[in-house]
């Protein structure tokens, strides 16, 4: 099947560069409306046969327009909220983005007993998001768009596809109302068969970050 994971649009924090993750958290800022208007012709081309969003306002306002525009209703899921930014919750130091960026490079190199401090460890992340996949595979369709957070889509996708891995994920964040499609099953395996627009092998030639140091890492709360 296809899932095409999308990144919510811009919130107040991702402007001030606050490390938020709270439940509902904010909503959109006038540029991230527009952005979530705009999915509607991004993804004309898509199928779509359910929506899914996580328990953040800013997904609920993301997936609306589509929704109208498709007639769908989206089905909410905890599992697909941001990682939680635990002792580092509403900071916007280096210290703080170092710590939060270092443990989501950590899973996505392998080492899932790694804890977010003062929250959950790379299992627990990614096994709250694996029961949604479950279940939309269950649901017995072909295309599902699941609308989520930035650190939880990379983090999922180094985690749980055969072609992306740690040294691309650090090299590519996911944009406001960036669009990762993935491919397969769980039974099989996945792919990425894009990232926001672009094969993998053409993302990985151009990269988007080229200092990997925490002043340079955008948020993707």
């Amino acid at each position: 099947m296809r899932l095409i994971l999308i990144r919510h649009g811009q919130t107040p924090a991702n402007v001030d560069g606050v490390l938020e993750s709270t439940v509902p958290g904010p909503g959109l800022t006038d540029l991230g409306h527009t952005q979530a208007s705009e999915l509607v012709a991004a993804l004309a081309d898509e199928k779509i046969d359910a929506l899914y969003v996580s328990t953040m306002t800013r997904t609920h306002l993301t997936a609306a327009p589509l929704a109208e525009a498709r007639g769908l209703e989206p089905v909410e899921r905890a599992g697909l909220r941001e990682i939680e930014a635990g002792d580092v919750e509403g900071n916007t130091d280096e210290a703080s983005v170092h710590q939060y960026v270092h443990t989501l490079f950590t899973w996505a190199a392998g080492d899932l007993d790694v804890r977010m401090p003062g929250a959950q460890d790379g299992h627990e992340v990614l096994a709250r998001f694996d029961e949604v996949v479950a279940e939309v595979e269950s649901l017995g369709v072909d295309n599902v768009a699941l609308v989520s957070h930035g650190a939880m889509i990379r983090a999922w996708c180094a985690a749980r596809t055969r072609n992306i891995d740690l040294e691309f994920v650090r090299d590519h964040y996911v944009v406001n109302t960036g669009v990762v499609i993935v491919e397969g099953s769980t039974a099989d395996g996945w792919e990425v068969t894009s990232w926001l627009g672009s094969s993998v092998s053409e993302a990985a030639v151009r990269g988007v970050a080229s200092d990997h140091s925490p002043a340079s890492e955008p948020l993707d709360d």
